[in-house]
C-alpha cells in the first residue's frame, strides 16, 4: 500500500488532478471531502472523456462531473487475496484503502501486488503469487462490453 495519496476535492476543476497526475505520474486520484471521506475516484481517462463530451476546458468541469461515484475499496487489515478478488470482480487497478471512518489510508494498486509476489517469491507462505497477480490483471483488462468499431 502506498500511504501518501495525492487527492482531489469534488469542487476542483479537472485542471488540478489532471496536473498532480502528471506530476506525480500515476493515473487515479481519490476524491475527498473536507473530513477526508472518499467520496469518488477519477481516472486520468476520466478527465479526458469529461473534456471531449463536454467540449469545455478541463479548468471549467468540476471534479464532480467527472468522477466515478461508485467507490470500491478495502480495509487496511484485509488480506491481499481479498483485495485481488475486488480487484478482479471489479475490473479496477486502484483501490483506496479507508479506515472504519471512510477515511483515506492510502492506496493500492496492482503494481504493489506485482511487487509484493515478486518480493514473496522465495517465502514459503506467500500472500499472493504471480500467477495469481496474473489472473486479476487478465481480469481487470477484460473487456466489459464488446463494441464494433464503424466501418471506414
Amino acid at each position: 500500500m502506498t500511504s501518501s495519496v495525492v487527492t482531489c476535492s469534488p469542487d476542483d476543476g479537472l485542471d488540478k488532478p489532471a496536473s498532480s497526475m502528471w506530476d506525480f505520474d500515476c493515473g487515479a486520484i481519490p476524491v475527498v471531502k473536507d473530513d477526508g471521506q472518499v467520496v469518488g475516484m477519477l481516472t486520468d481517462r476520466d478527465i479526458c472523456m469529461a473534456a471531449f463530451t463536454q467540449a469545455k476546458p478541463i479548468h471549467d468541469i468540476k471534479v464532480e462531473e467527472a468522477m466515478s461515484w461508485d467507490v470500491y475499496s478495502c480495509l487496511p487489515d484485509d488480506s491481499i487475496a481479498e483485495v485481488e478478488v475486488t480487484m478482479r470482480k471489479r475490473q479496477i487497478r486502484r483501490l483506496p484503502v479507508i479506515d472504519l471512518q471512510g477515511r483515506l489510508a492510502g492506496m493500492i494498486s496492482l503494481n504493489d501486488l506485482a511487487r509484493e509476489a515478486v518480493r514473496e517469491q522465495s517465502r514459503r507462505e506467500r500472500d499472493t503469487t504471480p500467477e495469481r497477480v496474473g489472473l486479476t490483471l487478465a481480469a481487470v483488462c477484460q473487456p466489459r462490453t464488446t463494441r464494433q468499431v464503424p466501418a471506414s
